[in-house]
């Protein structure tokens, strides 16, 4: 059984950003996420409102004592919420994560992948950069995973940029969400050396 770790420890800041589990009350933000074709350019098609409302119970789920989900990003400064960060079961063939692996009892049989969107005003400001490596930081320190890996549409320059800043891996191309991406991984060792040269 895995040990829950309590609420306070979901809750992660880095100096501009807090990052907290997803609740339903984070529709609002889903909406300006996933209904944005801007936002979703590099991922899919955006979703309607109402695809949106039927995607929330995922949204909120948590996996292994809480530590696999999706994190809303509010600005410390402001209280607004900009972006969401992730740390959930990638698919391969598929082009949804399987959320079925998302339980509290255990870790998911899927790798798991760090992501993030954030809501255009908010691009540009290297908010991406802080959720990526907090989010690479909880998983490496509260965590058992050994591995966490990325993707990004091929065309998707700046996401990558992001990637290779937090320390992944470029490994080329690989296969996620039923199609060829631009690929990238992180190992713990590999994360503590780049912990220790921050």
């Amino acid at each position: 059984m895995i040990e829950a770790l309590p609420p306070q420890a979901l809750v992660l800041e880095t100096r501009r950003l807090r990052l907290r589990p997803f609740s339903l009350a984070d529709e609002d933000l889903a909406r300006a996420l996933l209904c944005d074709p801007r936002v979703m350019r590099f991922v899919t098609d955006p979703l309607t409102p109402g695809e949106v409302a039927d995607h929330m119970p995922n949204a909120v789920r948590r996996g292994a004592g809480g530590r696999i989900g999706i994190w809303a990003v509010e600005e410390k400064a402001t209280g607004a919420k900009i972006a969401d960060g992730v740390l959930t079961p990638i698919p391969v063939e598929d082009t949804e994560p399987d959320w079925s692996q998302v339980i509290p009892e255990a870790y998911p049989a899927d790798r798991i992948e760090v992501g993030y969107l954030l809501i255009p005003s908010a691009w540009g400001k290297g908010y991406a950069t802080e959720i990526c490596a907090r989010l690479l930081r909880f998983a490496f320190e509260m965590t058992a995973l050994d591995e966490v890996v990325a993707c990004t549409d091929l065309a998707n320059h700046a996401s990558q940029n992001v990637l290779r800043k937090c320390g992944m891996r470029d490994c080329g191309t690989g296969r996620a969400y039923a199609e060829t991406v631009a690929w990238f991984e992180m190992t713990a060792p590999e994360w503590r050396a780049y912990a220790s040269n921050q």
